[in-house]
């Protein structure tokens, strides 16, 4: 028994040799590009030169670009831009597309035989999908902070977003459109709760764009209005008439679906004819007469009207596409977007001038300060607006607007009764007026009597300003709202590019495109208009700084002590300075009795 018991531990020892072997046998075919092995001596007959080799280390630049590709892309993505600085040649090996083709199967395993263009395909994918995000911050409650909804599996990145009574709507570079629900689940100490956008499913694809009632209350929307593009059959006498499609083959049209938004049910669809190709649609007017403003890829535009009440019930009827006045008046022009609200649309052409069109009196004398060329009966005569500089983006809220230039200048217009054109006063202006103290905005958002501001630092941090009225916690940490344009009390994410506020929610889009090129240039010398002396630039510059610093305080301590600061350094006489000084302590003493608490 025991002679069995030695014989089969030899077999087990054998074994288990043979599999080390045949598991480590890879290693010599690795060793052999470095040189021959050497035969060991004993530490007594080394010579001075293996001394000096041991410490000799080989280069990983010997080692295959696949296997580098295999390692790095395991790394988060974060640190594989880290170790792209580091040198140049790692600069390569981390911009190559094998690894962001790696990382992007990593990270988005349904993607991996998608991509979505341009001239880097591969790492614009992995760095839409690892940066895509959308944030929320409750104004009710009493836990304000930002929450992250759920993030679909299936999205490429994220395009464009909106916010409706329930739910969440979200549209990816693959033009698939998201539904996020809000639902009730459990949270971690076993208790229900309501959760905002914690469900999601797939709504529809091949969407091209999407809008609802553009008033800032979701009460209102709806209905969701979808620009899509669909396949529709041929008959056999259109496909021989034409000659284009042969009989019984398919033909992409474009389209808008009309879904609820409370339950993702499709009630209605309209569909164009195939030579009609659009790309963008607003919504204009109120539920009884819906006007559908529809873009198309050349730069014009048509509208349609619809009825929302008769939309849930069943019946077919044939609406009418009408060219609008703006696209007939000037058809020179071609149109790049558009922004609406309930009674106005504003048109941003190529060339960066602005059209407007107001169909109600009321929001025309907020706007323009005047009624004098307002015209009741021809409310869809464009009026353009007179900016020094090329415009490429505009915010269109109730009654103001803000405009940014291309060199990142921002003008707002309108009422002003709360502030909310951040001019420091509460002064209407008709016409546009610039925010000195705010420059190269990431995105601009007008709500209905605020504004809200996404801006970065020069330490690449993102900053959210707003001004306005502040009542029901929409300009967060400033319950009684602002003249001037100050830092919300909000947590931005670092890769955030749009912003869009609710009346009871404010919403943040985060999803970094490497293929956008800045979008702003150098004011020159001659649009900056005459230069002053080099005492009066120092002096302007000066208070353009303490301007800026004094909007970045977020206490009436912290600002008063700046504006004595800014007081002491101006070039003023001793007793106007003790003026101001004095005039300053009496109003921060006055604020401080008025805020302190009522005694019991």
């Amino acid at each position: 028994m025991a002679g069995r018991a030695d014989m089969s531990d030899r077999r087990i020892v054998r074994k288990f040799r043979r599999r080390k072997l045949q598991r480590f046998s890879h290693i010599s075919s690795i060793e052999e590009p470095l040189g021959p092995k050497k035969k060991r001596r004993s530490s007594s007959t080394e010579t001075t030169e293996d001394k000096k080799g041991r410490g000799d280390s080989i280069s990983i630049q010997v080692f295959p670009p696949e296997l580098l590709y295999y390692i790095i892309s395991f790394l988060p993505v974060k640190d594989v831009v880290a170790l792209g600085q580091t040198c140049r040649y790692f600069y390569e090996v981390c911009d190559s597309e094998g690894v962001w083709q790696r990382i992007c199967r990593r990270l988005s395993p349904r993607l991996r035989d998608e991509n979505s263009g341009g001239s880097r395909p591969w790492k614009r994918s992995a760095i839409l999908n690892y940066t895509k995000g959308l944030y929320f911050q409750m104004f009710s409650g009493r836990r304000h902070f930002v929450s992250k909804t759920v993030a679909p599996l299936l999205s490429h990145g994220y395009r464009k977003f909106l916010p409706t009574k329930d739910h969440v709507f979200i549209l990816d570079y693959n033009g698939t459109l998201f539904f996020l629900k809000n639902a009730l689940v459990s949270s971690t100490m076993g208790h229900i709760q309501w959760r905002r956008a914690c469900r999601y499913m797939v709504l529809c694809r091949s969407a091209k764009d999407f809008a609802t009632d553009p008033r800032s209350d979701t009460v209102y929307r709806k209905y969701l209005y979808v620009l899509a593009t669909r396949e529709q059959p041929v008959t056999a006498a259109v496909g021989r008439s034409e000659g284009s499609s042969p009989a019984g083959s398919g033909r992409l049209c474009d389209c808008v679906e009309v879904y609820l938004q409370s339950s993702g049910q499709r009630v209605f669809k309209m569909t164009f004819h195939f030579s009609m190709k659009f790309k963008q649609i607003v919504l204009v007017g109120q539920e009884t007469e819906r006007s559908l403003l529809l873009l198309t890829e050349e730069g014009k535009i048509y509208s349609l009207v619809v009825n929302e009440t008769q939309l849930d019930q069943p019946r077919s009827y044939t609406v009418q596409l009408a060219l609008r006045k703006v696209s007939k008046c000037l058809p020179h022009i071609s149109v790049r977007n558009m922004h609406s609200n309930q009674s106005s649309a504003v048109y941003l052409t190529d060339e960066g001038t602005v059209y407007f069109e107001v169909h109600s009196p009321g929001v025309y004398r907020d706007l323009f300060g005047t009624l004098h060329a307002f015209d009741p009966l021809d409310q869809q005569m464009p009026l353009a607006l007179s900016l020094p500089a090329k415009v490429l983006s505009c915010a269109l809220g109730y009654n103001h607007l803000g405009l940014v230039d291309e060199f990142g200048r921002i003008f707002m217009q309108g009422n002003n009764r709360y502030g909310q054109l951040g001019t420091g006063d509460k002064i209407d202006r008709g016409e546009p007026a610039q925010v000195h103290y705010l420059k190269c905005p990431i995105d601009l958002c007008c709500g209905l009597n605020h504004t809200l501001v996404l801006s970065q630092s020069g330490d690449f941090s993102k900053d959210l300003m707003g001004c306005g009225c502040g009542a029901g916690g929409r300009l967060p940490g400033w319950p009684k709202g602002s003249a001037s344009f100050v830092r919300l009390h909000t947590k931005v994410p670092p890769c955030a590019r749009r912003i869009c506020s609710t009346r009871e929610c404010l919403y943040m889009l985060s999803s970094h495109d490497i293929e956008e090129v800045p979008a702003y240039r150098e004011l020159p010398a001659s649009k900056a208009g005459v230069a002053p002396s080099d005492t009066e630039a120092m002096a302007a510059r000066a208070c353009e700084e303490y301007l800026s610093q004094l909007h970045k305080c977020p206490t009436l301590e912290g600002r008063m002590a700046k504006m004595k600061e800014a007081v002491g350094s101006m070039p003023l006489m001793t007793f106007q300075k003790d003026f101001f000084w004095e005039a300053l302590d009496m109003i921060q003493r006055a604020a401080e009795i008025q805020e302190a608490p009522a005694p019991s």
